[in-house]
C-alpha cells in the first residue's frame, strides 16, 4: 500500500465519509461512446487538408494533432513521416479508431483533392448536444491544469474523458477532488457530454463521488502490465492495465454465448451432468480424487461428461449439449491446463460424417458472428475456415512420415517401440501399445496440421468409446479437428453395442494394469444403460479454451483462462 493513499483514506473516514452503497449510471462507458462515435469502414482511405498543431513521438510513429484551417476542430494522425509544426499539409491515410479516438493512420504527405478535417469529424464523431449523463469508472489518468483537471475513467467496455473545473464544481468540491482522487480510484460523475477542440468526447463534471479508494498505484504508470507472472497471478491488475486482456475475455464470453445460440437454434437442449463422479471414465486421462465424508467413498472430478450425456440419449433426449469444466491431473503447458472448458454435444441418428458437416457449419457461424470473416490470422499465418475442410486418414499421415503402413503400427509392437525410442519419446520403453501409436503421431504429424482439417479413421485401440469402422475392423469412425497444429475437436460415431462396450472397457483395465494411468475404468451402469438401447448416435467435444486462443491470436492457454493453474508461491 502507498502511504499517501492510506493517509487520504484515513482523512476522509475521519470526516465521516462512507462509500455509497450504490451509484446510478446512465450506461456503461462503451455504449455512451458508441452512441456518438461511428466506426469507419475497414480500410477506408481519405485525403485530408489541415495544419500541424502539435507533434509527439510514440515508439516508431509520430502522433500529430491536425487542426482544421477554419473551424476549431482537430483530429489525430499517426505517421512515420517527420512533419513540421505549424505547416499546412495534405495527408492521405486509413481512418480507424485507436483507443476509441478517430485517427488518420499510416498517413503520408500527398497532393490533390482532399477533405477538410471538419468534414471527416462531422461524419464519424457526432455531436452529443449537451446530453446529461451519470457514469462511473476507474481513474486511469489525471492531468491537473490549475483550476481545471482532465482525467480518463475506464470500465470493462472502454474509457471516457472527464473535465473537472473549479468554476463548475465550486471551490470546495474541486479542492476535495484535487486532494483525494488518485489514478486507480473508482469514481462516479454526473454532468454534460461535449467535445473538446481535439474532438474527444468528454463529460463536463457537475457532481462527483468517490466510490472506492485504490491504496496501490496502478502498474507501471499506466503503460501496461508486462510481467507475465504478475498478469496471471493478479488477473485483476492485468484487466485494469491491458486493453488486450479485456478484449480476449470479452471475446471468450461472446463465443460461449454464440455457441449456445447456435446449438439452441438447431434443437439441442443444454443439460448439466455431475462434476463429482463415482467413476473416472469417458476419456483417457488421470483424474483428481476427493473423498465424500457422508457417503464414505472416493469421488472423482469429472474428466469428461460423455457417459452421462449418452445416458440422456438413451433416455430420449436426442440432441443434448453441455458447456462446462473438466479436470485432468496432468501436465501444464501452452495448450493444457488441469481445469479447462469443453463443449460436448450428442445427436441421435447421426454418424461422424454428419458431425464433420455440422462442425464446419458451426465454425462458419462463429467466425462470421465474432470476426465477420472466415479468414483469420494466427501467429502471422492465415487460417481459412471456408468449408469444406481437408480430410486426412490417420494411418496415411503416419505412412507419409515413416514409410510404414497400418500393419506395422498395429502388429509390430517392438518395431514401433524402437521407432518411438529413435524419436526420443519419453518412457518409450515402457509405454503401452496404444500410447506408443498416440505419441508417435503427436511427434511426427500434429504440429504440421495447419488446417483447419479433419484427421479421420483412428485405430480402435485408441478409441474405446467409438464405433467400429463399417469398412475396416481395425479402425473406428472417429475424427479430430486440427487447426494450427492443435487438436480443437474430437468426435465419433458412438459405440452403442453393450457387449462390445464391455469388451472395450476390459481392454482398458488391462491397459491400466500395464501401467497406463489414463486408461478408462469400467462403468457398469453405463453398460446397463446401453442394454436398454441407445439409437445410432454421434458425439463431439470442442475445447473452448483452444478455440478462443485461435480467435484471439494468442499462443498460450493461460492468456484465455482468467485464473490459470500456477505453482503456489512460498
Amino acid at each position: 500500500m502507498e502511504k499517501s493513499r492510506v493517509e487520504k483514506l484515513s482523512r476522509i473516514k475521519e470526516q465521516n465519509y462512507a462509500y455509497p452503497y450504490s451509484y446510478d449510471i446512465s450506461d456503461n462507458l462503451g455504449n455512451i461512446r458508441k452512441k456518438y462515435e461511428k466506426d469507419p469502414p475497414p480500410g477506408k482511405r481519405v485525403r485530408i487538408r489541415g495544419r500541424i498543431k502539435r507533434i509527439s513521438k510514440q515508439d516508431q510513429f509520430f502522433v500529430v494533432r491536425l487542426e482544421d484551417l477554419e473551424a476549431k476542430v482537430e483530429m489525430w494522425v499517426r505517421t512515420s513521416h517527420q512533419l513540421e509544426q505549424g505547416k499546412e499539409v495534405i495527408l492521405e491515410g486509413t481512418l480507424r479508431r485507436i483507443d476509441g479516438n478517430l485517427f488518420l493512420d499510416e498517413a503520408e504527405p500527398l497532393e490533390g483533392d482532399c477533405l477538410r478535417v471538419l468534414d471527416v469529424k462531422r461524419e464519424y464523431d457526432l455531436e452529443p448536444e449537451r446530453e446529461e449523463v451519470s457514469v462511473a469508472g476507474r481513474v486511469v489518468t489525471l492531468r491537473p491544469m490549475g483550476k481545471a483537471t482532465f482525467a480518463h475513467i475506464q470500465d470493462a467496455t472502454g474509457k471516457l474523458q472527464i473535465y473537472v473545473k473549479q468554476d463548475l464544481l465550486g471551490e470546495k468540491s474541486f479542492k476535495e477532488f484535487e486532494d483525494i482522487v488518485d489514478p486507480g480510484d473508482i469514481i462516479g460523475v454526473k454532468g454534460y457530454l461535449f467535445r473538446t477542440n481535439a474532438g474527444e468526447l468528454t463529460v463536463e463534471v457537475r457532481d462527483w463521488k468517490l466510490l472506492a479508494k485504490s491504496l496501490h498505484p496502478l502498474p507501471e504508470k499506466w503503460h501496461g502490465l508486462k510481467d507475465v507472472e504478475v498478469r496471471y497471478r493478479q488477473r485483476y491488475l492485468d484487466l485494469i492495465a491491458n486493453e488486450e486482456s479485456r478484449r480476449i475475455f470479452s471475446l471468450r464470453s461472446k463465443l460461449i454465448s454464440e455457441l449456445r445460440k447456435f446449438l439452441d437454434s438447431k434443437g439441442f437442449i443444454e443439460v448439466e451432468t455431475p462434476i463429482l463422479q463415482p467413476i473416472a471414465s469417458g476419456a483417457n486421462a488421470k483424474p483428481f480424487i476427493t473423498y465424500h465424508n457422508y457417503l464414505e467413498q472416493n469421488l472423482y472430478l469429472r474428466i469428461a461428461p460423455e457417459l452421462y450425456l449418452k445416458r440422456l440419449v438413451v433416455g430420449g433426449f436426442n440432441k443434448v449439449y453441455e458447456i462446462g469444466k473438466n479436470f485432468r491431473n496432468e501436465g501444464v503447458d501452452t495448450t493444457h491446463n488441469p481445469e479447462f472448458t469443453m463443449l460436448e454435444f450428442y445427436c441421435a441418428y447421426w454418424d461422424y460424417n454428419n458431425l464433420m458437416s455440422f462442425t464446419e457449419e458451426l465454425l462458419s457461424y462463429l467466425l462470421n458472428s465474432l470476426v465477420e470473416s472466415l479468414k483469420i490470422t494466427y501467429q502471422g499465418r492465415e487460417l481459412d475456415f471456408t468449408p469444406p475442410y481437408k480430410r486426412y486418414h490417420y494411418f496415411q499421415l503416419l505412412e507419409e512420415k515413416t514409410g510404414k503402413d497400418k500393419e506395422f503400427f498395429l502388429r509390430d509392437v517392438e518395431g514401433l517401440r524402437k521407432l518411438a525410442m529413435e524419436l526420443r519419446i519419453p518412457k518409450a520403453e515402457i509405454l503401452t501399445h496404444a500410447k506408443l501409436i498416440d505419441k508417435v503421431f503427436d511427434v511426427l504429424v500434429e504440429d504440421e496440421l495447419w488446417g483447419p482439417c479433419f484427421v479421420v479413421d483412428f485405430p480402435k485401440i485408441l478409441s474405446p468409446l467409438a464405433r467400429t469402422h463399417r469398412q475396416d475392423p481395425d479402425l473406428v469412425e472417429r475424427f479430430e479437428l486440427f487447426v494450427a497444429g492443435k487438436e480443437i475437436a474430437n468426435a465419433y460415431t458412438e459405440l452403442n453395442d453393450p457387449f462390445e462396450q464391455r469388451e472395450r472397457f476390459l481392454e482398458q483395465l488391462k491397459e491400466k494394469e500395464m501401467g497406463d494411468e489414463e486408461a478408462m475404468a469400467m462403468d457398469e451402469d453405463f453398460i446397463r444403460a446401453l442394454e436398454y438401447g441407445m439409437p445410432p448416435t454421434a458425439g463431439e467435444g470442442i475445447g473452448i479454451d483452444r478455440l478462443v486462443m485461435l480467435l484471439a491470436d494468442v499462443d498460450s492457454i493461460r492468456e484465455v483462462i482468467l485464473f490459470p493453474a500456477l505453482r503456489q508461491k512460498l
